[in-house]
């Protein structure tokens, strides 16, 4: 079977839905030229109309995809760093997310915001490495984070084809992932549902985006003494409560992994639903960045603040002993 990685997993996605649909269209800064190389090859494939560049103001086009989308169509935005989902915070919340709320359903928003390289990207320092998705869900906004190629596509497809806007974020370093799989069997992943990549009986570990890859090789290399199971949610918002009920209520313990700031992260919320609906036989325990933090320009400190596999390893065991 050949391979895919990550990258041409969601160029590939773009390219099919903009083939079986003609509403969709992408839109964003150096798109053309794909400079992120997500959109490599689509300008060729279907012109200037349906591949647009857009003047650096992200405020200015992301109001004109929700636009577009009132008026019928189905933009795809590419954020090239994810921090520009700041300036562009009140047009998605505020505006396209609450259209179709505000109006009793009458209106459509299907707006899809895809960020290809969120998180660090090994020195890119403070203001482009940010990892920014507990903030959407925060707000009641779709908001995917695929860990491996073939849920990169079937999440943008069905983000894409949604009919509310729909946050989608690559990880950085997730981009580099490949795997050997059959391409006729991609297929559009439901938001919500998450998927369980590794059993276990010993404790649940949470990984969110490319934390499941460190996940696994930590439950790999603690195979001989530990049963870790691995559960990835996929999706943070809308999130998969019953997934992750069904995975703690057969090992009693849980871990979070989240490569987002501690104080009101993604762990804080999967730690806090498990303690109100699970039984727990231990305390949990969340892996994530330092409250605050800002992830610096040197690489020896960037790598500092984020979490990793030393850290998660530390946690099961903490759980463990409990």
């Amino acid at each position: 079977m050949p391979w895919l990685s990550y990258q041409k997993a969601l160029n590939r996605a773009l390219g099919d839905e903009l083939a079986r649909d003609p509403s969709v269209f992408v839109l964003g800064e150096d798109v053309r030229v794909a400079v992120s190389n997500v959109t490599a090859g689509l300008l060729k494939r279907f012109g200037p109309d349906r591949v647009l560049d857009t003047p650096l103001s992200e405020q200015a086009f992301t109001s004109f995809a929700t636009g577009a989308a009132l008026a019928g169509r189905r933009p795809v935005i590419e954020f090239q760093i994810p921090a520009l989902l700041y300036l562009a915070f009140e047009q998605i919340v505020n505006q396209a997310h609450k259209f179709s709320l505000m109006t009793g359903g009458q209106t459509r928003v299907p707006v899809t915001y895809l960020v290809p390289g969120s998180g660090s990207k090994t020195g890119w320092a403070g203001q482009h490495s940010d990892h920014p998705y507990a903030l959407f869900a925060h707000a009641g906004v779709k908001t995917a984070v695929p860990a491996t190629p073939e849920d990169a596509y079937g999440l943008l497809t069905t983000a894409i084809r949604d009919d509310d806007p729909v946050v989608v974020f690559a990880p950085a370093a997730a981009l580099g992932v490949r795997v050997d799989l059959d391409h006729d069997g991609l297929a559009p992943v439901p938001l919500g549902v998450g998927r369980v990549h590794r059993e276990g009986g010993d404790v649940t570990v949470v990984a969110v985006g490319h934390l499941v890859h460190d996940a696994l090789a930590v439950a790999e290399k603690l195979a001989g003494d530990v049963s870790v199971e691995v559960f990835d949610p996929r999706t943070v918002y809308p999130f998969d409560w019953e997934g992750l009920a069904a995975s703690v209520a057969k090992t009693g313990r849980l871990v979070v992994v989240d490569d987002s700031n501690r104080m009101c992260g993604i762990a804080a919320e999967v730690i806090a639903t498990a303690a109100e609906r699970c039984d727990l036989v231990a305390p949990p325990v969340r892996v994530t960045r330092p409250d605050g933090a800002v992830v610096p320009f040197a690489l020896g400190l960037d790598l500092a603040v984020q979490p990793d596999r030393v850290q998660l390893t530390a946690a099961i065991q903490k759980v463990l002993k409990q």
